[in-house]
């Protein structure tokens, strides 16, 4: 295989190559550097972070909305026949709650048997 350029070509091809391989070693030296590294990492978590927060989102609305449909019909009024009962609910529990957190609490029997 003969090589039919000059020593000019050649060295010109040398330099070249040259110049193309300090390309691609400070490229690889920029892809390596610690701070470059923790920089992608950084935006790799906040896409999963800002994807994530969009999913929630999408579901927390999608539920919000399925309940407001159980409570509001199509046309904005309330469904009385689902309000009511609801309401009951929530003012019994929060009154069970306000009785027992109201009655005083009785000592154990070991606090009484200390007294004495």
């Amino acid at each position: 295989m003969s090589d039919t350029r000059t020593p000019a070509q050649i060295e010109a091809d040398i330099i070249s190559r040259r110049a193309q391989l300090a390309v691609v070693l400070d490229e690889i030296g920029v892809r390596v550097h610690p701070k470059t590294m923790i920089g992608d990492a950084k935006a790799k978590v906040a896409s999963t972070v800002d994807r994530t927060a969009g999913r929630a989102y999408v579901a927390v609305n999608r539920s919000v909305s399925d309940v407001k449909a159980q409570f509001v019909a199509e046309d904005g009024s309330p469904r009385l026949e689902r309000v009511i009962p609801a309401a009951v609910v929530v003012v019994a529990a929060v009154a069970l709650l306000t009785v027992s957190s109201s009655r005083p609490s009785r000592p154990s029997r070991s606090v009484r048997l200390k007294r004495r």
